[in-house]
């Protein structure tokens, strides 16, 4: 649900079009806010077009800071992304290994199948434009690694 809310907020900032149409926006007018509770906290989500959300194609851009790092997960849908600037880290299989990481840099493209376990970091600050059919969604190999449930968890102990 807190998902569905955040990427709600995004999709209502993002271009409209009652009848289909050519959609452009300049890098400079992407409208970003906080990623979804789901994801890890200091990066910023923008829409670009459909809803990630919901059923049928979308396009985001996933701005990352410095050091941002994703535990190891896989999500259910086949995405698409590209490296717009910085460096992305992305390792395959169930845990991070800088070591053996691949690193890609600005203008790389990378193809995953839905299931697929991987985890990633960002080195630099760091954009990436992701392509896919929603619903969008992440599911980390150990439950402890959600956010979201972390944010539950300490919202609980303050009771």
């Amino acid at each position: 649900m807190k998902l569905f809310i955040a990427v709600a907020m995004l999709v209502a900032a993002a271009p409209k079009a009652s009848k289909p149409q050519a959609v452009m926006i300049m890098a400079e007018e992407v409208k970003y806010g906080a990623v979804p509770p789901n994801l890890p906290a200091g990066a910023q989500l923008g829409v670009l077009h459909g809803d990630p959300g919901k059923k049928g194609l979308f396009a985001i851009r996933f701005k990352m800071p410095d050091g941002y790092t994703i535990p190891p997960h896989w999500h259910s849908n086949d995405e698409e992304l590209t490296v717009v600037s910085g460096t992305f880290q992305l390792s395959m299989g169930d845990k991070f290994d800088a070591a053996t990481a691949h690193s890609l840099s600005a203008g790389a493209y990378h193809f995953l199948s839905g299931k697929m376990h991987h985890a990633a970091a960002a080195k630099g600050d760091t954009v990436l434009e992701i392509h896919g059919m929603g619903p969008f969604d992440i599911h980390y190999l150990n439950p402890a690694d959600d956010p979201s449930k972390k944010v539950g968890k300490m919202k609980a102990e303050k009771k």
